[in-house]
């Protein structure tokens, strides 16, 4: 009869500390692996997929001195219609582009700092 995680649960949490400590280090014997390295990789693989950013978001987040030249220039980046760039740029902070690939998101952030809006990349 198979041994459910529940039962495995139940024994570990009637064990003292140092009976947990006997225990893993028979585990780690057992199957030839160390609990120190699976929780030291965790943090380097988290950073490695961090690293590996393929996708951005263009977020603006004020609109700046010149409201028009920046309405201008959303119309133009996103082929919005007037009144849907008017309120995307009023309704700040606004996502105007997603999931685009890093040099598209700079150079729309360029053009819309050019216009006098403040733009973050994320």
């Amino acid at each position: 009869m198979a041994i459910g995680k529940e039962d495995i649960l139940e024994a570990v949490s009637k064990m003292t500390v140092m009976e947990i400590v006997d225990l893993i280090s028979a585990m780690e014997e057992k199957f030839g692996v160390s609990a120190a390295t699976a929780v030291a990789a965790a943090p380097a693989a988290a950073a490695a997929v961090a690293e590996e950013q393929t996708e951005f978001d263009v977020i603006m987040t004020s609109f700046g001195e010149n409201k028009v030249a920046v309405i201008k220039t959303v119309r133009t980046i996103t082929g919005l219609g007037l009144k849907e760039a008017k309120d995307a740029v009023e309704g700040v902070p606004t996502t105007i582009k997603e999931g685009v690939p890093k040099a598209e998101a700079e150079d729309v952030k360029k053009q819309l700092v050019e216009a006098g809006a403040t733009v973050d990349i994320k």
